[in-house]
């Protein structure tokens, strides 16, 4: 096995054992099943509303999460040094907004938030979303570690900050519906695709 895909598998266990806790608390309280409602994503909380945060995107523009109610939004979890989940994802989802008419990303918020804000300064994400041909399609957000740390607890995240490597740390691709509720998740090299992504999607633009 590769050193790279050794790397993409320890930041997928680490996503699932980040997971873990907060899907099995929340279905013990609440009841609520995953991966259910026609999605083909999986590991979704359906009642667990996206957390509040007021971040920064490449262009140094304030975007705070209240910006996000009322659109579908396609969330994720990036470093721009990483080489292992992070360049497939960022180029599925700009391959997935591709197949979406333009009234449909209209509609549609595509948002990566950092977890490496050290090394996530303007130029390199500039220069990582050039590079998987991504620029225009997410809003690459960032800030100080101490801003992130708590969001990325709330978000049940570990992160490159945390692990100490840029290629491990956790990666899903959310879906969140227009009331900023999670209903879908997908995972490089399980469910990921364009086709699912836009599946999904459309399928949050149609229930709300």
């Amino acid at each position: 096995m590769s050193r790279r895909a050794r790397r993409w598998m320890i930041a997928a266990a680490a996503a699932t054992t980040a997971l873990a806790g907060g899907l099995v608390v929340a279905t013990l309280t609440t009841g609520v099943k995953t991966g259910a409602q026609g999605y083909r994503g999986s590991l979704a909380v359906v009642a667990s509303p996206m957390p509040d945060f007021a971040l920064r995107d490449q262009a140094g523009r304030l975007v705070p999460s209240a910006e996000l109610r009322g659109k579908v939004t396609l969330l994720t979890f990036l470093d721009s040094k990483c080489t292992a989940a992070c360049p497939i994802i960022a180029s599925q989802v700009a391959r997935t907004l591709d197949l979406l008419t333009r009234d449909e990303r209209a509609q549609i918020a595509a948002v990566a938030i950092s977890v490496a804000p050290k090394v996530d300064t303007p130029a390199s994400i500039h220069a990582f979303l050039r590079r998987n041909r991504a620029e225009g399609a997410l809003r690459y957000l960032s800030g100080r570690e101490t801003q992130l740390r708590p969001l990325w607890k709330t978000f049940q995240i570990l992160s490159a900050a945390e692990s100490g490597d840029d290629d491990t740390h956790s990666a899903p691709v959310r879906i969140y519906d227009r009331g900023g509720r999670w209903v879908a998740t997908q995972h490089v090299g399980a469910d990921l695709s364009p086709d699912n992504l836009a599946h999904d999607l459309r399928l949050a633009l149609k229930r709300d």
